[in-house]
C-alpha cells in the first residue's frame, strides 16, 4: 500500500498531477483545489490511497492527511465509491461535512454532484459516528448569485474546466454556466477559473 508520496510536481491536468518521485512519475487524481494549489516542480507530499479495481490501478491522493481519512471512510457508506468520495471533497472540507454530518444537515450534502437526497440521508445515519467532530471553525460556504444562462465553452481552458466539472458529475450546462460567469469576473487561467465555477457550483444547491 502507498500511503505517502513525497517529490517534484512534473506534471498539472485538470483532475491529476504527476509527482516525480526518484525518477518515477506518479499519477495521483486529487482535488481541484489541491491542483489549483500545486505548482509545477513544487515539492509536495501527498497522503495517498490505491483504490485497486479488476481492470485498473487509480492513485487519489491529497496534501492533508485527514482529507485522505475523510475519501476513505466516505467510500464506506453503501453506493459510494471513489469518483463520488473524491467529488464530496472537491465541494466539502473535512470539517464542512462533519459539520453537515452532525446536524443532519442533507441539504449541505447534496450539493455534491451524485448525490441525492437518499443517499445524503444515508450517509448522515452511517457516518455520524464515525467521521468525528467538527473543529467549530465558521463554515466559509456563502450564497451564489442566481444562476444565468450560458453557452458551454468549446475550446481552451475554459472548455478544459467545462470538461472536468462534468467528469466530477455536474451537468454540463451547470458547468457551462459556472464557468462562463466565472470568466465573466475576469478569471482567466484554468485554476483560476475552476476555484470561481467550483465556487459558485457549490453554493448553486
Amino acid at each position: 500500500m502507498i500511503s505517502t508520496l513525497t517529490g517534484c510536481v512534473a506534471a498539472l491536468s485538470l483532475d491529476a498531477l504527476v509527482l516525480d518521485v526518484g525518477g518515477v512519475g506518479f499519477a495521483v487524481r486529487t482535488t481541484p483545489q489541491a491542483l489549483a494549489e500545486a505548482r509545477h516542480g513544487q515539492e509536495l507530499t501527498m497522503h495517498t490511497e490505491l483504490v485497486v479495481r479488476e481492470d485498473s490501478l487509480t492513485l487519489y491522493g491529497f496534501p492533508r492527511p485527514e482529507e485522505t481519512e475523510i475519501f476513505r471512510i466516505v467510500q464506506s457508506v453503501s453506493g459510494i465509491g471513489p469518483r463520488i468520495a473524491l467529488a464530496v471533497l472537491a465541494v466539502l472540507s473535512p470539517d464542512d461535512l462533519r459539520r453537515a454530518v452532525a446536524a443532519g444537515d442533507t441539504k449541505a450534502i447534496t450539493r455534491t454532484p451524485g448525490i441525492g437526497p437518499k443517499v445524503a440521508q444515508r450517509m448522515v445515519l452511517e457516518l455520524k459516528d464515525r467521521i468525528g467532530a467538527p473543529s467549530g471553525e465558521a463554515s466559509a460556504d456563502g450564497d451564489a448569485a442566481p444562476a444565468l444562462a450560458a453557452d458551454a465553452p468549446a475550446t481552451g481552458p475554459e472548455g478544459d474546466v467545462v470538461q472536468a466539472l462534468i467528469g466530477l458529475g455536474w451537468p454540463e450546462k451547470a458547468a457551462a454556466d459556472a464557468v462562463a460567469k466565472a470568466a465573466g469576473d475576469g478569471a482567466s487561467d484554468a485554476g483560476a477559473l475552476l476555484r470561481e465555477a467550483l465556487r459558485r457550483l457549490g453554493g448553486s444547491r
